[in-house]
């Protein structure tokens, strides 16, 4: 049978519905990326990377998620 019939609903949860939101993603991606001098594949495919590199690229991200998300909040409460 296979997995075909998942194709629509909730297959795809990790689309932005923010095209700012999928900006500052690609922006954070690229930063990370040459912080760890991992190449971005032009097509989007990174089947020939290690688990290693894209952890790493991952973790990168999320830490600067993190610390954006930090900033705000200590921002807020401040004023």
């Amino acid at each position: 049978m296979g997995h075909a019939g998942q194709q629509g609903r909730g297959s795809r949860s990790n689309n932005l519905v923010v095209p700012q939101a999928t900006a500052a993603l690609h922006q954070l991606k690229m930063e990370a990326a040459q912080e760890l001098g991992v190449q971005i594949p032009q097509d989007g495919y990174y089947g020939n990377y290690t688990s290693r590199e894209t952890g790493s690229l991952g973790g990168y991200i999320t830490k600067r998620l993190v610390q954006l998300a930090e900033q705000q909040l200590s921002g807020r409460s401040n004023s």
